[in-house]
């Protein structure tokens, strides 16, 4: 797991494939997208673009990809991401066809993401339950890159 905002990447060691999706995001205007998803290089990389509103922890369900890096940026609205390694959940069968691993199990940190340009890299390894209320209800909009392993 990585978190961090954009206006610090130049500051730190990230591997290519997130920099190059930052940049991306940067050189985009992803906010004017409508939801839905957005081809970048093929099936290695492309970006989803969601607006939802955030919920209490207990009515929202935790993931985890085996196929693809999720890369989480917040570009409006405040929400809490649980995360904790998939070695501490219970596993739910996996559907390959969508890459969605559903677990059970308790958050091990919450990362509050609460400035357009927050972002979080959330591996394999990293179980993840997104959309969560920091403090109210928020609407949300946010683009999550996929990133091929």
């Amino acid at each position: 797991m990585i978190f961090g905002n954009i206006a610090d990447v130049g500051k730190m060691d990230l591997p290519g494939t997130v920099k190059l999706c930052l940049k991306y995001y940067a050189e985009n205007d992803l906010i004017a997208k409508k939801p839905g998803s957005y081809v970048i290089d093929g099936k290695k990389i492309f970006v989803n673009v969601a607006e939802y509103e955030t919920e209490l922890a207990a009515e929202r369900f935790w993931e985890a990809h085996r196929e693809y890096i999720d890369l989480h940026v917040l570009m409006e609205g405040q929400e809490r991401i649980d995360v904790s390694f998939t070695e501490n959940m219970q596993e739910k069968p996996y559907d390959a066809a969508k890459d969605m691993l559903v677990l059970e199990g308790q958050a091990q940190a919450g990362v509050n993401m609460l400035h357009a340009g927050d972002f979080l890299v959330c591996y394999p390894q990293d179980a993840h339950r997104t959309a969560v209320h920091v403090d109210l209800k928020s609407k949300v909009k946010k683009c999550i890159f996929k990133i091929k392993v």
